[in-house]
Parts: structure tokens; sequence; C-alpha cells
């Protein structure tokens, strides 16, 4: 499984670049989707998303680092 491909059908404006192997991944997304939220709502945001791949065991570990464009600019 691709992650970055994954999230990039379900947060379509984001900007997605991947560190490491797809099952232990250290991900930065940066989306307007986020924007008004916590990290810890944008964690839970993005890792329901990946629910069925984590039960599954097709993801295992993921790091996250979470930002809005006006926190990259």
């Amino acid at each position: 499984m691709n992650i970055t491909e994954f999230l990039k059908d379900r947060f379509p404006d984001a900007e997605i670049s991947a560190d490491g192997e797809d099952c232990s991944s250290r991900l930065l997304i940066v989306s307007s989707n986020f924007e008004g939220l916590s990290t810890l709502a944008r964690h839970k945001l993005v890792m329901s998303s990946l629910k069925d791949q984590f039960q599954s065991g097709e993801v295992h570990a993921l790091s996250l680092e979470t930002k809005t464009p006006s926190e990259i600019s």
C-alpha cells in the first residue's frame, strides 16, 4: 500500500511527504482541512481514515506531522 497516494485520495488538497517504508512511515501532511483543529484533532482525522489498514496490519506504525498551509509559509 502506498500511504501517500491513499491519503491524497482522502485529502485532495494536501501536500504529503513521506520518509520511511509504507508500513512504518513518517509523514508530513499540509492541508487546509486542518484549519481550526488542534494537533490531536488533526491526527485523529488522519488516523481514522487509516483505521482499516491498522486493523488489518497493513500499517503498523506511523509518525505524523500535520500543518496548515499558513503554518508552513
